[in-house]
């Protein structure tokens, strides 16, 4: 089940565009020595970009990944962003270390804190049916005879 955090759908996909471009030039602005480090970083870039730009949703460009997928794909690349200093093995380097943990702790909490189903409007429970939807449709479903 998605929960409800205080960051708007539309902002966590702007700040995924943000993040992918961060990690398309960090590589360059901060001067990695790592080939392994350019490299995760330019890759994670294009990814989160892709993902972003294909995941349902107000920021997306074309509707193809599930939202439900996206959540659990956000929440494995955060660890996988922490990971990849060990993984790779450029732990040794200060910059690119600080980077990738930094932003994989971020990216967890923006997704935990992000709010992924629009806030129920006043007076309404989740899962309740309009008055003239009882039968489980608009009009055509009832019964006959009812009305």
């Amino acid at each position: 089940m998605l929960r409800q955090g205080p960051i708007p759908r539309f902002l966590h996909g702007f700040i995924e565009y943000a993040a992918a471009v961060l990690f398309l030039v960090a590589p360059f602005v901060l001067d990695f020595d790592s080939g392994a480090a350019t490299a995760a970083s330019i890759v994670t870039g294009v990814i989160v970009l892709v993902l972003a730009a294909s995941t349902e949703g107000p920021t997306s460009l074309i509707n193809y990944v599930p939202l439900a997928a996206h959540v659990v794909l956000d929440f494995a690349l955060a660890g996988v962003l922490i990971a990849l200093p060990f993984i790779l093995g450029f732990s040794d380097e200060t910059e690119p270390t600080v980077f990738f943990i930094a932003l994989g702790v971020l990216h967890l909490l923006i997704t935990i804190g992000t709010r992924f189903r629009p806030r129920d409007r006043p007076g309404e429970r989740r899962g309740a049916r309009a008055p003239d939807d009882e039968h489980g449709g608009g009009p055509e479903a009832r019964p006959v005879g009812h009305r």
